[in-house]
């Protein structure tokens, strides 16, 4: 119910480590689709003998194939642990803060129903905040995350998620461990109001037919249709024409076709990938820059797993 003044008393803590918990299991199962996802992002085309460009990985499942077979299954599982850091930060504060955030913003003297604009400004703000906070535990999944097997003799970059933290510290300073926080505000505010507000919406909706309480079976229907929503929002949201221009054609270094239609949700956690995992963009601009201006083409070959 959106009515403030009846809705059961849930403190901040058990909403925290309620929703915690829930995105660690929600990270341990889906942490190898996440891996082949960084992977896909981060791997640069190299030239065979006959001159054309060829790609180590090839599709999702095909990235998952190959490095089970050359790494082992564990290594699905890289940067698992920076990924529980992950949820438990960023999973426990964008839900525990949604609720006291929507409260704020309308009053705790409110009643009736909640405007769709104040759920989804709340869910905008909790997603930033928390990624703001999480943004180091983020790091540092994607460094593990990238990590391939490496030639004999070379040494690792990191040995473990707190070595990482360290290591990063130490050689680039500690402004590094916020790396890429621009892209992953943008991602992650708009996936998360995608979610929350869309949830809360649909799960008012449902409460209103009559027959319907507020049991386990209407908070099932509300997450599907929230994550539905959030799936065609969040994830396909294809720009036409907007970036369409700023794609350079591979054989005449030209504007390509303006019939071209990318995914600036794609593009983004491309760059947020590329920012974390490689130290050698300047900053966002730059990246976004390189990555349009050398492979315009990868952008839509990667293949995209959202996060939980």
């Amino acid at each position: 119910m959106s009515d403030l003044k009846l809705r059961p008393e849930i403190s901040f803590a058990q909403t925290f480590l309620c929703s915690a918990f829930a995105a660690c299991f929600a990270e341990l199962c889906t942490i190898p689709l996440d891996t082949a996802k960084v992977r896909l992002q981060l791997q640069k085309k190299t030239a065979s003998g006959d001159g054309v460009s060829v790609s180590k990985y090839r599709g999702l499942m095909g990235t998952v194939v190959t490095i089970a077979r050359e790494e082992g299954l564990w290594a699905l599982w890289n940067g698992v642990i920076a990924g529980l850091h992950r949820q438990c930060i960023y999973g426990g504060l964008r839900i525990g803060l949604y609720d006291p955030v929507k409260t704020f913003l309308v009053g705790s003297d409110f009643v009736g129903d909640i405007p769709l604009y104040q759920k989804i400004f709340a869910a905008l703000l909790t997603g930033a905040i928390a990624i703001v906070v999480a943004n180091p535990t983020d790091l540092v999944k994607v460094r593990l995350q990238a990590e391939g097997k490496l030639p004999s003799g070379v040494p690792r970059r990191y040995y473990g998620a707190l070595d990482a933290y360290c290591t990063i510290v130490r050689q680039e300073g500690l402004g590094a461990l916020w790396t890429g926080l621009g892209p992953n505000i943008a991602r992650n505010a708009i996936v998360n109001a995608a979610e929350l507000a869309s949830y809360d919406q649909v799960k008012e909706t449902i409460l209103k037919i009559p027959g319907f309480t507020d049991n386990i079976f209407t908070h099932i229907l509300a997450g599907l249709g929230a994550g539905l929503f959030a799936v065609c929002i969040g994830s396909p949201i294809d720009v036409v024409g907007f970036l369409s221009p700023l794609l350079l054609s591979a054989k005449n270094n030209s504007l390509a076709a303006p019939n071209i239609s990318i995914s600036l949700y794609r593009l983004t956690t491309k760059v947020k990938s590329r920012m974390m995992g490689d130290s050698a963009y300047k900053n966002t601009v730059d990246c976004f820059i390189k990555t349009l201006k050398y492979e315009p083409t990868g952008i839509l070959e990667c293949d995209h797993v959202s996060d939980p």
